[in-house]
């Protein structure tokens, strides 16, 4: 038998791995399990502190004031309810002094207030309810600990006095009950989406072995990072999403990654070639297109890095990880299983896969679809074209917001005694807080200032309502003022109060006060602040991107119009996300955070269909076919992986589509969208369509950089032969 080496690195490695399969093999589980072992037994990660952490903006810096002058608590309220009887009547009161008395001997709690204090004391307008509220002091780790404490206190009061409601709700409280929600459905979703991704696979692959492979590679890389994800943690911490993050992105890539791979060495088996030659073969070509994906995916995902926003850093950081152990696992453990297993991964077939598969692949619908696509390029390019524009559209009027306890599923028992205690106590509607930092706030000048202030705003009355309240830091340098406003928080009446706030009413008061900082706070402003961080920060975003990735396939594929045409393509598809995102949720403010997360991670994405594509485009050019075969060969011959690769990725994010969680529904809803536009109406019309139309000039490169380094794909070579 002869067979042809192949000299490029990915090449020489996967004949590495597959000559010393056992330290390929073990060398990878002892990683993953090293990994896990350290990130969730020696050094578990540690989590944003959302109560200390600053945003962006004024919100941010008022943050920073605030956890620097105020002790840094969690206000939790107990509500005690009858339907007949009334806060005055023994029966009541007995039971608010006993949860009165339980709280104060529960860890970890301060400030408990009953309802019956002048100070403070909240019995309802028509007497049948009332709050008792405490302190839980500490960072948001320590006030969930020791909530426990309270929450068992208060059903031992509620079981006591069966004849009234009693339950509890606050910061605290909220936070481990969707905390506790988001981790089971984030197990449900794992638990779901593995036997569906093996479905796809088994559908792809027509074998259960074969099918395994691809969701065994996923699954040890999402372990191993979130292990690692631990002592990485120690220096920077993660935002408590980063898992759900690197679950999605890791599913996607490790299954799309070795889905390729072994697809290829099925192909270079076919083709004659015996074991350890195809999967070399398979190394030197899908292998490198999967080093060129996920270096561009990477780089992609490294934009969060300047979105300015703590916690993208975050998702930059562990979504890159998460498809740089992906990438390693698909070029050492792949080609060495693949070499272990011989013709036995092939095992487990399933009837009838094949004649279905044969009828969708390279003989069936997308061959139809492609030849009309091909015969009409200038009407396919302007019709897809179009549609994705179309699609677009609706996100021109798109809304957000950081968002807050509206987004949380009535579902949870807190939730619903949050509503409760709402109802029964209205509130002015939202907030808006104005945090005065001065040598003394109790000065008369700062204290003059302040009253004018809440005089004026009393003045607008279609966006303020109630009365302000007022909180004195310990030291005397930091008073806080709390303005009810009109609106939701999120809505234009909200908006319109928090800028007259900022521009007309604090600068007129507090603002001419000398040596006075005055910071605006609170859900409108901080909305504005971070949309006003994010937009700021876009350019950057986008030009680190766009450009990164365009060097990379203009190296690639040393051509000036592939990395163009890509980029267009994919801001295409980004777009008309966007848009079906905004109608889906017509009415619904989107997570202010989503768009430019949806932008690194669906632009990363899609190169991965791109670079595979346009690797057999290539390969097949280099061979000497025309632009127009090539184009048809590379997309016939991959169609059948690519819609089951898009598949895959389609059921992992609709997974989360179907979370209690309204951002966590947005973002699952807006990756799945963006996928099956683009391996469908991108991949099967738009990209054909625009290559036939250029012709050779798809591969047109200056004279000027001549100098690029030959980094062509890898040729076919013709099949070993006895």
């Amino acid at each position: 038998m002869q067979s042809h080496k192949q000299d490029n690195l990915t090449g020489r490695i996967g004949r590495w791995s597959a000559q010393h399969r056992k330290k390929a093999i073990f060398g990878w589980l002892a990683f993953v399990v090293i990994s896990m072992v350290i990130g969730f037994g020696v050094l578990p990660q540690e989590k944003i502190d959302n109560k200390t952490a600053g945003g962006p903006g004024e919100s941010g810096q008022a943050a920073e004031v605030l956890n620097g002058a105020f002790r840094t608590e969690s206000a939790e309220q107990v509500l005690v309810q009858s339907k007949t009887l009334h806060a005055d009547d023994p029966q009541f009161k007995a039971a608010v002094a006993d949860v009165t008395e339980r709280l104060q001997g529960a860890k970890g709690v301060d400030s408990v207030v009953g309802p019956y204090d002048d100070a403070a004391g909240q019995i309802s307008r028509d007497g049948h309810s009332a709050l008792v509220t405490f302190e839980l002091p500490g960072k948001s780790k320590t006030a969930e600990e020791n909530v426990v404490g309270t929450l068992a206190a208060v059903d031992a009061a509620a079981k006591a006095h069966p004849e009234l409601r009693i339950e509890e709700a606050g910061d605290a409280s909220i936070t481990k009950a969707t905390l506790e929600k988001s981790n089971e459905e984030m197990g449900k979703s794992a638990l779901f989406s593995i036997p569906l991704t093996l479905a796809i696979l088994v559908f792809a692959f027509g074998a259960l072995v074969a099918a395994g492979i691809p969701l065994l590679l996923a699954l040890t890389s999402v372990g191993a990072t979130l292990g690692l994800l631990g002592p990485v943690s120690q220096i920077a911490p993660v935002d408590q999403s980063v898992m759900h993050v690197v679950l999605l992105i890791g599913m996607a890539v490790g299954v799309d990654y070795s889905l390729f791979y072994l697809k290829r060495a099925r192909e270079e088996r076919d083709a004659g070639r015996d074991t350890d030659a195809a999967i070399e073969a398979a190394a030197a070509t899908s292998g490198r297109a999967v080093v060129i994906s996920g270096l561009t995916v990477m780089v992609a995902m490294a934009g969060m890095y300047l979105g300015g926003i703590s916690n993208f850093s975050s998702f930059a950081t562990g979504t890159i990880m998460v498809v740089a152990v992906a990438v390693i696992g698909s070029l050492t453990v792949l080609p060495a299983l693949l070499s272990k297993l011989g013709d036995k991964v092939d095992r487990g077939r399933v009837p009838l896969v094949g004649r279905i598969k044969n009828r969708v692949g390279e003989a069936g619908i997308w061959s139809r679809v492609l030849d009309r696509v091909l015969r009409r390029p200038l009407v396919s390019a302007v019709v897809s074209a179009g549609v994705l524009v179309a699609l677009a559209v609706p996100a021109l009027g798109m809304e957000t917001s950081l968002g807050g306890t509206e987004d949380f599923s009535r579902d949870l028992p807190v939730m619903q005694t949050y509503d409760r205690i709402q109802a029964a106590f209205p509130s002015e509607g939202s907030m808006e807080m104005v945090v005065v930092k001065a040598d003394d706030v109790t000065s008369q000048e700062v204290v003059s200032a302040i009253d004018s202030l809440e005089t004026q705003a009393q003045r607008h009355t279609g966006l303020f309502e109630g009365e302000a309240t007022l909180d004195v830091s310990p030291d005397q340098t930091v008073a806080a003022v709390a303005l009810p406003i009109a609106g939701t928080g999120t809505d234009d009446l909200s908006n319109r109060a928090a800028e007259t706030l900022r521009d007309e009413l604090v600068p007129a008061t507090l603002g001419k006060v000398d040596g006075v900082e005055a910071y605006t706070t609170g859900e409108a402003s901080g909305t504005s602040d971070f949309n006003d961080a994010m937009i700021g920060n876009l350019p950057y975003v986008f030009a680190f991107v766009l450009s990164a990735a365009f060097l990379l396939l203009l190296v690639t594929f040393r051509s000036l119009v592939i990395p163009i045409k890509a980029i267009v393509l994919n801001l295409l598809s980004v777009g008309s996300a966007y848009g079906l995102l905004t109608v889906a949720f017509a009415g619904e403010a989107i997570a202010a955070w989503l768009p430019l997360f949806l932008f690194v991670i669906l632009f990363g994405l899609s190169m991965d269909y791109h670079v595979f594509i346009l690797t057999r485009i290539r390969e097949a050019f280099d061979r000497g076919m025309t632009t127009e075969d090539a184009v048809a060969h590379g997309i016939k011959s991959t169609a059948g992986v690519v819609t089951s690769a898009a598949l895959v990725m389609v059921a992992v994010f609709s997974m989360f589509a179907m979370s209690s969680e309204l951002q966590m529904q947005q973002m699952g809803i807006g990756l799945a969208a963006a996928v099956l536009i683009d391996a469908t109406i991108i991949r099967g019309v738009l990209l054909p369509s625009a290559m036939k139309l250029l012709g050779d000039r798809n591969w047109w490169l200056p004279s000027k950089l001549g100098w690029l380094p030959h980094a062509t794909i890898e040729p076919e070579v013709e099949p070993a032969r006895a």
